[in-house]
């Protein structure tokens, strides 16, 4: 079954008109971005028919949830929302918190409790109480609950946000293996950037209820007239897998398009696929490439597009390897400098690397 959703809203709110049109795609996550009061919760919520919009019309397949003349009530929509509290039932144990989702379907879900457990990492949790959890745990029960509804689309909105920055560390992997394991489109809400890279395949921006921009994540980050690549962090993403450790140094190398990257530590088994951001600011750019330097991590590129970001600084988008693209950011005065130009071979300086995802 093909899933995917064309979500058309029109509906009016206190310091703006709600009015978006677009289409999620069939899988992967779709992060809802913007700042906060733009619009991405009253979206969820129309999807979720929590909302009643004016004007609306909503598909998935080819079901019908909302369309003039026609409104798919909230509790008949396939949907699993995971709200920014966990709003778990404080008088049942874990157990019974995440069967209450399945006993409201009364069909097989995409997941057993036990693969769910097991995936959230809960199963040592099963008869505890809610009070007895911590924030992470309540949040990963939350979402287990959410799953075993058997939706046909997970919608999450801001589930992080009440979180420090610890247990954001600790769940956000837990997410991650949902990406790879669930088939379900996915419409995650949140103003934070680094869970953007993190979690998204697809993005959407809003401002004021508008969509201002949409597409691939790794797109749209090197979209020089988009907003991501105005972010003081504004960066790109490329695919890496695992080539070689150096057990000597602790330093895992990567194979990428166009080159290899190294970075500290043992990440993981040779073959093992990550996705690696690399922050636009931590880029220099050279003609010529250095030997002594303490940067190890140094990629031939070729200029595709220039754009000035600010008074002082300017976006470089940059080609790598044969499919991949990556952006820095340097000072005007250095791109003078240098004479910089389309089509200029180059060498790309890599200060920083994180692996943002699995």
């Amino acid at each position: 079954m093909n899933k995917q959703l064309h979500v058309c809203f029109q509906t009016p709110l206190e310091h703006f008109t709600l009015d978006v049109d677009i289409k999620i795609p069939a899988s992967g996550v779709t992060v809802l971005f913007g700042p906060s009061g733009c619009g991405k919760t009253t979206l969820l919520r129309c999807i979720a028919g929590l909302h009643k919009a004016e004007h609306a019309q909503l598909r998935i397949n080819d079901d019908v949830w909302q369309e003039a003349g026609y409104y798919l009530p909230a509790h008949r929509r396939k949907v699993g929302y995971v709200f920014q509290e966990p709003s778990l039932f404080p008088h049942l144990n874990v157990t019974k918190n995440l069967l209450f989702g399945q006993r409201r379907t009364q069909q097989e879900g995409l997941l057993s409790l036990d693969e769910i457990s097991q995936l959230l990492g809960i199963s040592h949790l099963l008869q505890r109480m809610p009070d007895k959890l911590s924030g992470g745990e309540k949040q990963r029960v939350a979402i287990g609950r959410a799953l075993l509804s058997n939706p046909e689309i997970l919608l999450m909105d801001e589930p992080l946000s009440a979180l420090d920055y610890s247990t954001k560390a600790e769940i956000i992997p837990y997410l991650e293996q949902l990406h790879e394991r669930l088939s379900i489109p996915i419409v995650y809400v949140t103003h934070a950037l680094s869970e953007v890279k993190s979690m998204a395949d697809h993005i959407v921006l809003l401002e004021k209820g508008k969509v201002s921009a949409q597409g691939p994540l790794k797109e749209m980050l090197l979209d020089l007239s988009a907003p991501l690549a105005r972010f003081s962090n504004a960066g790109s993403l490329i695919d890496a897998v695992v080539s070689h450790y150096d057990e000597d140094y602790d330093l895992t190398e990567f194979s990428v398009d166009g080159g290899t990257v190294t970075v500290p530590g043992s990440i993981g088994a040779i073959g093992t696929r990550k996705r690696i951001h690399l922050s636009a600011s931590h880029i220099s750019l050279t003609r010529t490439p250095a030997n002594d330097t303490t940067i190890v991590n140094i990629l031939p590129v070729t200029i595709l597009e220039i754009d000035q970001a600010s008074t002082a600084q300017c976006n470089v988008r940059l080609q790598l390897g044969q499919h991949s693209q990556i952006l820095a950011r340097i000072t005007r005065r250095s791109k003078d400098q240098l004479a910089l130009t389309i089509g200029d071979q180059l060498f790309a300086q890599v200060k920083g690397v994180s692996l943002v995802k699995l």
